[in-house]
């Protein structure tokens, strides 16, 4: 039998933490009130590509391309600045000691093991890029041994309903650093990898699936953005990792024209026009900042990896995502007064659906908008898509906020969520 422990979380909601007792509304928004039945074409901005077309085996995140351009660079801000806190960072280190687990337990109070997985992936992601900026091929090998080391370990993700943002998290995480170091482990050991790959659909795909399709027996919108945005980038970081075009598909689709509240305009859930227009609330807006912040990475994670795919979610909606960022720059980074979008959210309590009303925007509650989030938008759409200054204008403030972006630090989850080291990798003149 496996082991997975969600099924008792259907019934008691109020005792999931960061869980199943806060639910969302996955309502439809803005431009798309058409049935996706009907106007499947319509909706999709971005073509799904035939199932016999290649997946693109650049690297994930970072292409060979990023990698020549960043070394040239090294010595010299930013990227200076951004090697020098990796190289600091001791997960990058080659007498970092790695844990691998026979399952990762997240939501189980008491018995939860899922923060070793998160700094052993963090290690392999480090050191891999360590090995790719010129460090030696020592760092390929041990994060390979990491990398390995659970895949020959760990058989299932468990916990309550929590075990869908493990899934999700440290899912789009192995996936990343696992194509990361694709081409050097397939030369030293092609079995050993092929074993990598199907461990990750065998652990998490597996998960990832039965959340978007069946989120624990919820109506669609129960959970909030973060929820469905970790596990999509998991299938498509896992789409990618196993030549798998129907993996990626399935994600690219449902982030187009699905129903959980991980569809980018669910997510980003109101576009604001007049003096507002070039800013766009988010879905987790209405609950606390941090989780809103994490809604921001995860979908620059998305949209970069699909950028390397040849998939531009960065245009998505006229630059749906920039407007996210710079409502998330403008309230928090700037403390300036952004509007609010009053929202429905439906949920499910233990006797069935329930709706509440969403009526203003999260306190800042002394956050200041801070993190490893900010850099790849900034320079994405700054440098790489070449827009106007004013559009960018509190991206930019973020991403000096955070100079230089980390990753993998302090001992809770909101720590390792985000790779980071976007200051490194994403910079651009």
């Amino acid at each position: 039998m496996k082991k997975l422990y969600y099924v008792i979380a259907i019934f008691f909601f109020s005792s999931c933490g960061d869980g199943i007792d806060l639910p969302s509304p996955g309502v439809e928004t803005d431009l798309y009130k058409l049935t996706v039945k009907e106007n499947k074409e319509a909706l999709m901005q971005v073509p799904l590509k035939a199932i016999s077309e290649p997946m693109i085996h650049c690297g994930a995140l970072h292409t060979p391309e990023d990698f020549e351009y960043v070394k040239a660079r090294l010595s010299r801000d930013p990227w200076k600045s951004g090697y020098e806190i990796l190289v600091d960072n001791y997960h990058s280190r080659l007498d970092y000691v790695a844990n691998p687990q026979a399952d990762i337990r997240r939501g189980e109070s008491g018995n939860e093991n899922y923060m070793v997985a998160a700094n052993d992936v963090a290690a392999a992601y480090q050191m891999g890029l360590r090995y790719h900026l010129g460090d030696g091929n020592a760092y390929a090998d041990h994060a390979i041994e990491i990398l390995d080391g659970w895949a020959v370990t760990c058989k299932v993700v468990a916990g309550n309903s929590n075990l869908a943002l493990a899934a999700g998290l440290y899912g789009y995480e192995f996936a990343v650093a696992g194509e990361l170091l694709r081409d050097y482990w397939k030369e030293k050991d092609e079995s050993g990898f092929a074993r990598y790959q199907q461990w990750m659909l065998d652990v998490f795909y597996v998960a990832n699936h039965d959340f978007l399709v069946n989120h624990f027996g919820t109506v669609p919108g129960h959970y909030w953005a973060n929820w469905g945005l970790c596990n999509l980038a998991s299938m498509i970081g896992i789409g990618i990792l196993t030549d798998r075009r129907d993996i990626y598909n399935e994600a690219i689709e449902h982030l187009q024209i699905g129903d959980t509240n991980g569809r980018l305009t669910y997510a980003i859930n109101h576009v604001f026009t007049g003096d507002y227009a070039n800013l766009a609330q988010w879905q987790e807006s209405g609950r606390d900042m941090g989780h809103t912040l994490l809604c921001q990475g995860l979908m620059g994670t998305i949209c970069q990896l699909t950028w390397n795919q040849g998939d531009d979610f960065f245009g998505y909606d006229d630059n749906r995502y920039l407007k996210g960022c710079e409502y998330n720059g403008r309230y928090l980074v700037a403390s300036m007064d952004v509007p609010f979008e009053a929202y429905a959210r439906t949920w499910n309590n233990a006797w069935g659906p329930t709706t509440d009303k969403i009526l203003t925007i999260a306190d800042r509650n002394g956050s200041n908008g801070s993190g490893p989030i900010w850099a790849l938008a900034y320079y994405h759409y700054s440098k790489i898509k070449g827009l106007d200054a004013e559009k960018c204008q509190y991206s930019k403030m973020g991403m000096e906020l955070s100079f230089p972006e980390q990753g993998g630090l302090g001992s809770t989850s909101g720590g390792y969520d985000n790779l980071g080291f976007g200051t490194l990798m994403y910079s651009r003149e």
